[in-house]
């Protein structure tokens, strides 16, 4: 596949390094001219020096036998724009990153006027997931599979887990849950969870189930299994504003503390049910007097990844609520996970990952059947949504008798709608939906899951 990458920013180095994969050839455009060299010098692609939002620009990168455009630029409308020059220019495949809450109610309109298609705008994504977590606080995250009906949940081990001590394959006779453990992250180690592997304090799990299954785990294990009924949040920005309207729904009281009185007059006029403070977050008495101590949530999300994380780790000294700290830098999230926080955001993950996830399922047109993917580590284990199109090899004998490459788990199957945690005797069927966990990255079909 032909992909030109326009932005070579955060995103856009984070796109090149995770798209840079045989079958695809990819060119990076900027007009930072150091930028783009570093990024095709780092990743062995080809660099074009310019406005990505111009014809000429377009064409010396390609454009004419591009497959897709990918617009990360800082600016929402270049990023229209580079999209609507290509579909013109080049007949491709667009995705552009729109940030801009003015924007937000025309996504629909833009992408269908525009012929896009994907519009990502990472405030909105954050805050998606924020609810997500707010909605199961055990969580540090969420991903979901089969438009909802499987969920994968990571979580932590405290240090009195009834967990602790006992190995995987023990889970469901003791605790009588219908869940499946995924991964299990160690210091700096991660492992795919086979039945012999036992559990330590501090672990971070991940384990499939569907929600009702989730839900009476994490009742047997003790933890918090309830959505949170209210939240307070530092900073007012974008994903605070989306955020505001997506708990606004679910009926949960809601404080924001903000220190501009631009944004704090915005918020207050949108959102008439939102109570929001004209003060700055940093100030320890301010949180005080906001009962940060008896808060089921605390939501970190100013511009300055220093105060969110100060600000997060002041919140775990004071309160057992929820905590959730949102993340700009993603270069030193190795040091940051060593930190005793809670779940962290990452929207320019965020914005990576949707993207990665759409371009490996376009490969489905050339005959593939991958439909959802999630990175459940960084680097090191992915989780894959395939749909099963016609018998073959996998369908041909049941689980235990397949010969499965090493670092591969079948995690799920849904058929006609009923979830599925596989065991050794089930056999995979044409028209299921089977996840897969797997140590080796970039699958694109299932049947690179055999040896």
């Amino acid at each position: 596949m032909n992909i030109i990458i326009v932005g070579c920013g955060k995103v856009g180095r984070v796109l090149t390094e995770q798209l840079n994969e045989p079958g695809n050839n990819i060119t990076v455009v900027d007009i930072n001219g150091a930028r783009a060299t570093d990024v095709a010098e780092r990743f062995d692609v080809m660099h074009v020096i310019g406005n990505g939002a111009t014809r000429a620009v377009l064409e010396e990168a390609g454009i004419d036998k591009a497959d897709l455009l990918i617009a990360v630029t800082g600016s929402d409308e270049r990023n229209l724009l580079c999209c609507l020059i290509a579909k013109k220019a080049g007949g491709c495949q667009t995705i552009a990153r729109v940030r801009s809450p003015q924007y937000n109610a025309d996504v629909r309109y833009l992408k269908e006027e525009l012929g896009l298609a994907m519009v990502i705008n990472p405030e909105y994504a954050a805050a998606e997931e924020i609810a997500r977590v707010l909605r199961f606080p055990s969580a540090i995250k969420i991903d979901t599979f089969v438009k909802g009906k499987i969920e994968l949940l990571k979580f932590k081990l405290p240090e009195d887990s009834p967990l602790c001590g006992m190995c995987v394959r023990e889970i469901a006779p003791k605790l009588h849950c219908d869940v499946l453990v995924c991964t299990i992250e160690r210091d700096e180690e991660a492992f795919i969870a086979y039945g012999d592997f036992r559990f330590e304090a501090r672990d971070v799990i991940s384990i499939i189930a569907d929600p009702k299954s989730a839900y009476n785990f994490f009742k047997r294990i003790n933890y918090k299994a309830k959505p949170v009924n209210d939240v307070l949040i530092a900073g007012g920005g974008d994903i605070t504003h989306y955020l505001c309207q997506i708990l606004e729904k679910d009926g949960i009281r809601i404080t924001v503390i903000e220190k501009d009185e631009e944004r704090v007059e915005s918020l207050t006029d949108r959102f008439s049910d939102v109570n929001v403070i004209y003060a700055d977050a940093i100030n320890q008495e301010v949180l005080m007097q906001e009962n940060i101590n008896r808060a089921e949530a605390f939501v970190s999300l100013t511009n300055l990844d220093e105060e969110n994380i100060l600000l997060s780790l002041f919140a775990k000294s004071v309160t057992e609520g929820k905590v959730v700290t949102k993340i700009n830098r993603i270069d030193f999230d190795s040091v940051i996970g060593h930190l005793d926080l809670d779940t962290i955001i990452y929207p320019k993950n965020l914005t990576s990952d949707y993207i990665v996830r759409y371009v490996r399922a376009m490969n489905k047109t050339m005959g593939t059947n991958l439909e959802t993917l999630y990175q459940i580590i960084k680097g090191k284990v992915e989780a894959a949504e395939f749909i099963v199109k016609a018998d073959s090899a996998l369908t041909a004998e049941p689980l235990m008798r397949l010969k499965l490459r090493s670092g591969v788990l079948v995690a799920a199957i849904v058929r006609n709608g009923k979830v599925l945690i596989p065991r050794g005797s089930d056999i995979i069927q044409q028209g299921d939906s089977v996840v897969i966990v797997t140590n080796h990255l970039g699958l694109h079909d299932m049947n690179d899951l055999l040896q």
